[in-house]
């Protein structure tokens, strides 16, 4: 089957660089709002047989234009949820930001032992993850089609490890909101990355470069971020 996992629109936290993870989570940003409408058109060639969207108020926000263009219904899925930030949430500085980028690099490179502080390993992570979309896979065809509006965090660490991506494009891996990545396969065969859309699904008008975007920025970028912040 295909799967379309894509970032939600941006927020308020995006914009500040602080670290958003829990339920229900902030809403959509003017911005954001324009980023989810702009989907459905990026969209119009793909077949699509479901939506999907996380329990966060961010993810259904960002689903709802292209359920609606479709005659689709937003079906919240729980455990898409992006990574938690354990002890770190809701916070921006330097060391709370270099906490998190370090959990989400050590789990990309397969330590599925080390633990976000205050929070859940990645093995925790990938049994919930894994096991949500293992759950849409099975709902669906071979040549059918399901949208899941996700988080940019969860998105990244899931396709490397789903895929096997090497490290080094890992850590490149950036997914602006409203970026997507097209996956293939099926949780039996394994997933295979089709293509990485980085900039957001309407174009790069819709791109906020100055947002400190520590989920949805590559572990380099966000890495060097919060050195520069404390040098």
């Amino acid at each position: 089957m295909r799967l379309l996992l894509i970032r939600h629109g941006q927020t308020p936290a995006n914009v500040a660089g602080a670290l958003d993870t829990a339920i229900p989570g902030l809403g959509l940003t003017g911005l954001g709002r324009a980023q989810a409408a702009a989907v459905p058109d990026a969209l119009a060639d793909e077949r699509l047989d479901s939506v999907h969207a996380t329990r966060l108020v961010r993810t259904q926000l960002t689903a709802g234009p292209l359920a609606a263009a479709r005659g689709l219904p937003v079906e919240v899925a729980p455990g898409l949820e992006e990574v938690s930030a354990g002890s770190l949430e809701m916070r921006s500085d330097p060391d709370a930001v270099a906490g998190y980028v370090e959990c989400l690099a050590a789990w990309m490179a397969g330590d599925l032992d080390r633990a976000m502080p205050g929070g859940p390993d990645g093995h925790a992570f990938w049994s919930r993850y894994d096991g949500a979309i293992t759950a849409i896979a099975d709902r669906h065809q071979p040549d059918q089609t399901a949208a899941v509006f996700s988080h940019g965090a969860a998105i990244r660490v899931f396709t490397t490890i789903a895929t096997r991506m090497p490290l080094e494009r890992a850590h490149e891996l950036g997914i602006a909101n409203t970026g997507m990545a097209a996956l293939e396969g099926d949780p039996g065969s394994g997933w295979r990355l089709q293509r990485w859309y980085g900039d957001p699904l309407g174009g790069t008008a819709l791109l906020d470069t100055a947002a400190a975007d520590v989920t949805g920025d590559s572990a380099d970028d966000a890495g060097d971020q919060a050195g520069s912040a404390s040098a």
